[in-house]
């Protein structure tokens, strides 16, 4: 049986998922949108799905907007942002090791006119507090910034930001790309102090296709999209309901996060154990880093993509390069830590989930040892 350690990327839908996927496809599959009982049935989900997904942010229903992933949530916090603050100033500050998502669409307002200050890592992938105070000014209308980073699990200091966008008199919004913290760190938009929260369904063993953003009481955006009612006009257009549905199965099944954390913290233990037995390896991951990630340098002539398939094919052990969203691109956080061009070309990214166990790291390392010990550097 396969070793699947690319939790990160995706993760196998839950049993509770996948069934409420299945009955809003067989059976309960009216339109949300239609006054007949079918249709009320439906939207009866959608509300279900809608309170679970707000129970783990820890925030009232009526801000949960429901979208087709993080990356629409991340675009359409970013331009709608921009687009409703326009008159207020120009400034954008996030950060280099962001998500393509989110640093495509600053791209995009660069060009449109919009300063942009993208903030650099140390080497090892931290940026600090006073980065983002140094950055933001009086003119500054957005700050983005991920929570969790999502190839090295560096966390980014998302719960001072908004206290310096009130120091500088900014009159920015904070937008958290929460995806890799939501389901596995306890936390609620209120205690960041985030106007703006993207979160995913499938990062929490739900289905591909759906996610969410959270947009504060009283925060105004605008619309990236026009033609229906639904999602309050935000995001309009016909629910997917049996994703929704799944999105908020996998929400209500998620266990004590604490506790999660914790098993998860001693698998990332237990791996670092064993392949600190393999001479040359280097972790990239600082020990501040999220337990769920592991970014590894493997001592081999291999580049990072013939590592990732040699361990698929003769191993059967499924981990990653970095982002799955940048299809094999070398690692823009790797290079913006300025790690050598070695290292970056052969580092891995391992990602645990709840379901990991003690015999994957097993195989894992051993496989990593075998693979090192053919193919040395």
């Amino acid at each position: 049986m396969a070793v699947y350690l690319d939790n990160s990327a995706t993760t196998k839908p839950c049993r509770e998922a996948a069934d409420a996927v299945n009955y809003m496809l067989t059976e309960n599959f009216g339109n949300p949108s239609s006054l007949h009982a079918a249709g009320i049935e439906a939207a009866k989900s959608l509300i279900s799905a809608r309170e679970a997904v707000a129970r783990v942010l820890g925030c009232e229903k009526e801000e949960v907007y429901f979208t087709s992933g993080a990356t629409e949530a991340n675009n359409l916090a970013l331009f709608g942002a921009c687009a409703a603050k326009r008159r207020a100033g120009n400034r954008i500050v996030t950060t280099a090791i962001e998500h393509e998502s989110v640093l495509a669409a600053a791209d995009e307002l660069e060009k449109q006119g919009f300063e942009v200050i993208k903030l650099m890592p140390d080497q090892h992938g931290n940026i600090s507090a006073a980065d983002f105070a140094q950055a933001v000014n009086e003119k500054t209308i957005l700050v983005s910034a991920m929570y969790i980073n999502n190839e090295i699990g560096s966390v980014l200091p998302v719960d001072k930001i908004k206290r310096i966008i009130e120091m500088k008199k900014a009159p920015a919004l904070f937008h958290a790309d929460c995806v890799q913290a939501f389901g596995k760190v306890k936390f609620s938009p209120k205690k960041l102090g985030a106007d703006l929260v993207s979160v995913t369904a499938h990062k929490i063993h739900g289905p591909k296709g759906t996610g969410a953003l959270y947009i504060k009481k009283g925060a105004r955006i605008l619309p990236r999209t026009f033609g229906g009612e639904q999602e309050k006009r935000m995001r309009p257009g016909t629910e997917a309901s049996p994703l929704i549905a799944g999105f908020g199965a996998a929400a209500a099944a998620l266990p004590d996060l604490q506790m999660q954390s914790r098993a998860v913290g001693e698998l990332n233990a237990y791996l670092k154990e064993k392949l600190s037995g393999i001479d040359g390896i280097r972790f990239n991951s600082d020990e501040n880093a999220s337990p769920y990630i592991l970014n590894v340098y493997i001592p081999t002539f291999m580049r990072s993509q013939t590592i990732v398939q040699e361990l698929s094919s003769k191993y059967e052990v499924y981990v990653s390069n970095g982002s799955a969203c940048a299809k094999g691109k070398k690692s823009h956080v790797l290079a913006a830590m300025h790690l050598s061009d070695e290292t970056a070309d052969k580092s891995i990214r391992i990602s645990f989930s709840r379901f990991n166990t003690r015999q994957d790291c097993e195989r894992c390392a051993a496989a990593i040892k075998d693979l090192t010990e053919k193919h040395p550097r």
